[in-house]
């Protein structure tokens, strides 16, 4: 069966946002290109190592003699996108995540596969339509070197904004309260 690919090679729009509150939110990497629009549900973690190797690739590239790829070492002013998550409807939830460099078109390419059955059967046991047939699938994302950068900046500045962590033994504290297990030294 073909895999079905939601490609997006020129996005309007390609950002990581959250829906939920602090202790209780679902990242989405969400790409609009027209009135195209995909999201996909993410780990916390996923988002924040998709952030740094982002930066990695475009840090390896700015030193490359003479910057050939115009990869700005900041996030450029006018790619900047603070805006909320537009009307999500969660394709998939990821699991495997490829990140690579097309230097044909200078840009960044970010693939994103579902979870399979075998991450599914770790996973709580869910109701799945049966009726639906179950179409392998994939988002294909190719971003700029400019919009990769303002996409890393917002996507740390997102993973940053949940609950803060505790000084004394470094996990996050919730609202409700936090019982610290600080190690005996």
């Amino acid at each position: 069966m073909p895999t079905r690919v939601h490609e997006f090679a020129w996005p309007d729009r390609v950002v990581v946002g959250t829906l939920g509150i602090p202790g209780a939110r679902t990242f989405y990497l969400q790409v609009r290109a027209g009135k195209q629009i995909v999201s996909i549900a993410l780990e916390k973690q996923q988002s924040a190592v998709l952030a740094d190797k982002i930066d990695e690739i475009l840090d390896q590239l700015i030193t490359v003699d003479g910057n050939p790829f115009s990869v700005p070492t900041g996030t450029p002013l006018e790619l900047v996108d603070n805006d909320p998550l537009e009307a999500v409807h969660e394709q998939f939830r990821t699991g495997a995540m490829s990140l690579g460099w097309d230097p044909t078109t200078a840009q960044v390419v970010i693939e994103a596969y579902p979870i399979t059955d075998d991450d599914a059967d770790a996973e709580d046991d869910e109701s799945f339509d049966d009726d639906e047939p179950n179409v392998p699938e994939m988002l294909l994302v190719r971003m700029p070197v400019g919009t990769a950068r303002a996409f890393a900046k917002r996507t740390r500045e997102v993973v940053g904004a949940g609950r803060p962590t505790c000084p004394l033994c470094g996990y996050p504290m919730d609202a409700e309260g936090h019982t610290c297990t600080v190690p005996e030294v």
